[in-house]
């Protein structure tokens, strides 16, 4: 049950994906130990002349053996799912981004189970 909330809240503002991906990699680094999330941004000229940070392009989060990525690129979206084991990439799989969702979800649910930090970002999306 708290899978499928958690997954909820974090499709909860998924139709603007700009906004949608700012939100969620601010609560991810936020609330994740250090160097679980790693954050790429896409600056364009005028955002780099007003010291703006840029729109999210690319989103990967390592919880344990799984690495989720996310890409955005001119409002289409990408999922990767990766099985990975000492930085060696086992399998690798193309999803959509209900997928991508509901496997972050049980990630974090599991994660939450045995980390303090990891329960207080499961805890800050379902609030």
């Amino acid at each position: 049950m708290e899978v499928e909330l958690l997954a909820a809240a974090l499709r909860r503002d998924s139709a603007d994906l700009n906004l949608y991906a700012n939100v969620l990699s601010a609560n991810l680094v936020d609330s994740l130990p250090p160097g679980a999330v790693r954050v790429t941004r896409r600056r364009s000229l005028a955002e780099r002349l007003a010291g703006r940070e840029g729109s999210v392009a690319e989103l990967d989060v390592a919880l344990g053996e799984q690495r989720l990525s996310l890409r955005m690129d001119r409002g289409r979206v990408s999922g990767e799912i990766c099985h990975e084991v000492r930085g060696i990439v086992l399998s690798r799989r193309q999803v959509g981004l209900d997928e991508w969702i509901d496997a972050l979800a049980r990630a974090l649910a599991a994660a939450a189970a045995s980390n303090a930090r990891a329960r207080e970002a499961v805890e800050r999306f379902l609030a």
